[in-house]
């Protein structure tokens, strides 16, 4: 059973920073991408940065220059720094990973995707 548990979030005022974890636990071969999403109250859920396992990483525009994701393979954690919060970054965030588990001997693999179940972030002005 693979688990991602999320911590970090909390309340801030505008201008403030937050960081945010998500840790993958399980019986996991390894971890293609990991990202974060979050979700608006009254709003759809929303892609805010995702990361591969070679590093490479792409951000929502409004996440450009305030948010920066990293991950630790060896310890099968995604990072999400944020900083200069604003009001209109208040939601829930979600960690989600691509998990590969190895089946057989011959490399034989399967590719599943898991959500966290989420970190409220809430920015006052």
């Amino acid at each position: 059973q693979v688990q991602l548990v999320e911590s970090g979030g909390g309340s801030v005022h505008s201008g403030g920073s937050l960081t945010l974890s998500c840790a993958a636990s399980g019986r996991i071969s390894s971890i293609n991408t990991m990202g974060w999403h979050r979700q608006a109250p009254g709003k759809e859920r929303e892609l805010v940065a995702v990361i591969n396992n070679a590093g490479s990483t792409n951000y929502a525009d409004f996440a450009k220059g305030r948010f920066a994701i990293s991950r630790d393979n060896a310890k099968k954690t995604v990072y999400l720094q944020m900083n200069s919060l604003n009001p209109s970054d208040t939601a829930v965030y979600y960690c989600n990973a691509d998990v590969r588990f190895i089946v057989n001997v011959e490399g034989g693999y399967f590719d599943k995707n898991y959500w966290g179940q989420g970190t409220l972030v809430t920015v006052s002005s």
